[in-house]
C-alpha cells in the first residue's frame, strides 16, 4: 500500500521563493536603480538646426532692411481696389477653371477607361493635343476665333440652321480665358481622375456586381471614395498651378492680378514692390488652398488610416504641452 500510494502522489510542489523564474536578487535590484539612462546624442542635427536658423535669419533681415524692397509701397498697394478686383477676377477665373475642367476630365477618364475603341481614340486624342499645345497659344486661338468663324449656328447637323450667333458676341474676353483655362485643364484632370481610378481594386467592383449593385452606387460609394486618396493630392496641385496660371490671360489684357499689377507699375515705376504685392497675394492664396487639400485628404484617408494625421492646431497644442510639461520638469529640478 505504501508503495502505490507513493507511486501515485502527487510531485512535490516548486517553491516560488526558490523557483529561477521568480527568484530576485535584491543586489541586482538595486544596481539596475543607480544606472544612468544617457539618452543618444545628436550632434549634427543641432549643428544642422543652427545653420537653417542663421541661413533664415540672414532672409529676414535682407528682407526687412533692404530699402530696394519699398514696404511702404507694398502697403499702400497690397489692398488697393484695383488690386482687390484684380484678385477677385483671379479667383473666378480658377474656380470656372477648376470645375469645368475636373467636370470634363472625368468624362474623358471615363472614356478612355471605357471598352468603346471609339470613345477611348476620341479621349485619347484630346489628352494628346490639349497636353501637346502650349497654354498661351490656347488661349489666343479661343481670344481670335472670330478670325476662323465669324458666326456659330445652331440647328440640325449637317442639316438647316435655326439662328446663328456672331462669335465677338458669345465669346468675349473672360468667355475665351474660362474656355481656354478649363479645356487645358481637363486634358490633365483627365489623367489624374483615370490614374485614381485604376488604383481601386477591381476585385471591389467584381464583387459588388456580384452582389447586384448598380453601376452608379458601385461608382459613387465604392469607386470614387477610394480614388479620391489618390487623387487629391495631384488635383491640389493642380488648382495651386491653375491660381498662378491665370497670370498668362495678362496676353488678353485681362484685369487679373499679374495684369494690374504690370499696369501699376508701368505708370509709376514701382517694378519691385508691385511685383511683390503679387507675390503676396499668390502666396496667400495657395496657402489657404492647402490648407483645405489638407483637411479634404483627411476626411477622405478616414477608412485608410486608424489613427488620422494631426492638424495643424492639434500639433500647435502638443507643442505648447510639451514645453509647458520641459518647463515643469525643469522647475521641479531645480
Amino acid at each position: 500500500m505504501s508503495s502505490h500510494a507513493a507511486a501515485h502522489a502527487p510531485p512535490p510542489r516548486a517553491n516560488p521563493a526558490s523557483s529561477p523564474e521568480t527568484n530576485t536578487d535584491p543586489g541586482s535590484l538595486d544596481d539596475a536603480a543607480r544606472l544612468t539612462v544617457v539618452p543618444a546624442r545628436h550632434p549634427w542635427r543641432w549643428v544642422a538646426t543652427a545653420v537653417v536658423a542663421l541661413l533664415t535669419a540672414m532672409a529676414v533681415n535682407a528682407l526687412v532692411t533692404n530699402p530696394a524692397w519699398d514696404w511702404p509701397t507694398v502697403g499702400q498697394y497690397l489692398f488697393a481696389p484695383s488690386i482687390l478686383r484684380a484678385v477677385g477676377l483671379t479667383l473666378q477665373l480658377t474656380v470656372f477653371g477648376i470645375v469645368l475642367g475636373f467636370v470634363l476630365g472625368t468624362l474623358l477618364a471615363l472614356m478612355r477607361l471605357s471598352r468603346n475603341p471609339l470613345l477611348r481614340g476620341v479621349s485619347w486624342t484630346y489628352i494628346w493635343i490639349f497636353r501637346s499645345v502650349p497654354l498661351i497659344l490656347q488661349l489666343l486661338f479661343w481670344f481670335n476665333l472670330a478670325l476662323l468663324y465669324r458666326a456659330i449656328t445652331f440647328g440640325i447637323p449637317f442639316g438647316p440652321a435655326f439662328f446663328a450667333v456672331g462669335t465677338m458676341d458669345l465669346i468675349s474676353p473672360v468667355t475665351a480665358a474660362v474656355l481656354g483655362l478649363a479645356l487645358h485643364q481637363a486634358a490633365y484632370a483627365a489623367e489624374v481622375v483615370r490614374s485614381g481610378f485604376l488604383s481601386v481594386d477591381p476585385g471591389q467592383l467584381e464583387a459588388a456586381a456580384a452582389l447586384g449593385i448598380p453601376r452608379v452606387r458601385q461608382f459613387r460609394r465604392i469607386l470614387l471614395p477610394q480614388a479620391m486618396r489618390t487623387i487629391l493630392p495631384t488635383a491640389g496641385n493642380e488648382l495651386i498651378g491653375l491660381v498662378k496660371g491665370t497670370s498668362v490671360v495678362y496676353i488678353m489684357a485681362l484685369s487679373e492680378l499679374f495684369y494690374q499689377v504690370q499696369v501699376i507699375y508701368t505708370r509709376n515705376g514701382r517694378v519691385i514692390p508691385l511685383l511683390l504685392v503679387a507675390a503676396i497675394w499668390y502666396l496667400a492664396l495657395t496657402t489657404v488652398m492647402s490648407i483645405a487639400q489638407f483637411y479634404v485628404e483627411r476626411h477622405y484617408g478616414r477608412g485608410a488610416s486608424r489613427v488620422l494625421p494631426p492638424t495643424p492646431i492639434q500639433r500647435l497644442r502638443a507643442s505648447i504641452r510639451a514645453a509647458s510639461a520641459g518647463l515643469g520638469r525643469g522647475r521641479s529640478e531645480a
